[in-house]
């Protein structure tokens, strides 16, 4: 059996105990370890209510059983040394009050993304990176306890009946999980994390997301009411663009929020935020989006914000961008602006209504002024590549300009993607409607670089 993180640095979140091997043999091995968690585990029991005491919220609670806890583990037949039995019994700790293994990770605001394939293979996403933990459940046993915990506290239940669920944390964070026997390799699940800390403009541009004059022409069509539709993949950063883009409508109007799974943070004083839900245990009371957004067009929005558009909703909403509820905003699941409008046309068509394609893109035309394309590259880095402006429809698509475009140019010796942000030279025809609601742009914004 292999060693238990022999070459593991002793101060690295999650990765067990390691025995100090000063004259005193080799390591645990990760079953060693595990049965003795287990063994202390079992003790606590015998000692502690443990049903009573694991949802108080009490601090002085939490410290008594840590207390008894800490004796448990010294009283353990075991050479370690005090660090080790520290964090034997904080790792006890966390079984009982927490996530196990996973409450390390959730406490580390560098994690983004906490992805669980099976008891053994823990991996979180960094910066933009993807990177396997030492991280590890004793087996599927183990793994099933903590994703039943998570999904009973906010009122799921997943099981071979009903073997996916998808739900949002009391902090925001998106939960979904999917078990045998559709998932073949054991309880699969994947944590969203909902950022501690508020990503703002400034950050953006330190990051080189975007440049000045892009933030500032986006501004001015938030401003100006003009809809717009944010495209990206996962993980690309369109819902945190959406956050930083809301925050520029003006506190005097009354918007709408529409989201799968909660997670926009809009700061205005006069927001009704809407959630769809799921079908119960028997498979029904699903509320859809498209429920919500019809819902919606009758309690008197000014604008309609949905955190992503991916079925036939796309429809409704884009009706209600042509009838009055001028700056509403959208996500969708695309990989480039042309791609979102022909995947935006494809969701029309779901609504089943009796309208050809070029009536559905003369709507899309009408309704959508900015498609903003979002990318993640594999070093990490997040950047806008595309602002563009629909122009038009013809009798075979919707056209479209670029108004400002990331041209890559290459990657560096670490690995990082080289390029730069540059105007196309286009004016957009939407410049008009800026400069009479009172924005003004600075006049070189849309000239494009000068190269020597």
């Amino acid at each position: 059996m292999r060693e238990f993180d022999r070459n593991l640095p002793a101060n690295v979140p999650g990765n067990g105990v390691r025995i100090s091997e000063k004259k005193r043999g080799a390591a645990l091995t990760f079953q060693e370890y595990q049965e003795l968690k287990s063994s202390v585990h079992r003790d606590l029991i015998t000692k502690v209510d443990l049903e009573k005491v694991a949802n108080a919220r009490d601090a002085r609670i939490r410290s008594q059983v840590f207390t008894v806890v800490q004796d448990l583990v010294e009283n353990l037949n075991s050479p370690m040394s005090a660090a080790e039995k520290d964090r034997l019994s904080r790792e006890v700790l966390d079984e009982v009050f927490g996530l196990g293994p996973l409450e390390p990770l959730l406490q580390d605001p560098g994690v983004n993304d906490i992805l669980v394939n099976g008891p053994k293979n823990v991996f979180v996403e960094r910066n933009g990176i993807l990177e396997r933990t030492p991280t590890m459940f004793r087996d599927n046993s183990h793994l099933m306890h903590i994703i039943e915990r998570i999904v009973s506290a906010v009122g799921r239940h997943v099981d071979e009946s009903s073997p996916m669920v998808d739900a949002r944390l009391a902090d925001g964070s998106r939960v979904n999980v999917i078990i045998p026997p559709l998932a073949i390799d054991g309880p699969q699940l994947s944590i969203r994390r909902f950022g501690h800390s508020t990503i703002t403009e400034h950050d953006l541009l330190s990051k080189q997301t975007l440049t000045t004059g892009m933030l500032e022409l986006l501004r001015g069509a938030v401003r100006a009411r003009l809809n717009i539709v944010i495209s990206g993949g996962t993980g690309a950063g369109k819902t945190t663009l959406l956050n930083i883009l809301s925050g520029h409508i003006s506190d005097k109007e009354r918007i709408v929020s529409i989201e799968d799974s909660a997670e926009l943070q809009l700061h205005q004083s006069h927001v009704v935020r809407l959630e769809c839900r799921p079908a119960n245990v028997e498979g029904r009371g699903a509320i859809m989006q498209r429920q919500l957004l019809i819902n919606s067009l009758r309690m008197r929005p000014d604008r309609i914000i949905i955190g992503e558009v991916r079925g036939e909703e796309a429809l409704d909403m884009l009706q209600a961008m042509n009838t009055g509820h001028d700056g509403s905003m959208t996500t969708i699941h695309a990989n480039s602006p042309h791609d979102a409008i022909a995947r935006m046309e494809t969701m029309a068509l779901m609504a089943n209504i009796s309208l050809s394609e070029r009536a559905i893109r003369r709507q899309i035309a009408s309704a959508i002024s900015i498609v903003i394309q979002v990318s993640r590259f594999a070093d990490g880095t997040r950047r806008l590549t595309h602002i563009s402006e629909i122009t038009g429809v013809t009798m075979e698509s919707v056209t479209m300009q670029d108004i400002f475009v990331f041209e890559q140019e290459g990657v560096s010796a670490e690995g990082r993607v080289l390029g730069s942000f540059a105007a196309t030279g286009i004016r957009p025809k939407f410049a008009e409607k800026l400069k009479a609601s009172g924005i003004h742009l600075p006049p070189n914004i849309f000239e494009p670089p000068v190269h020597a």
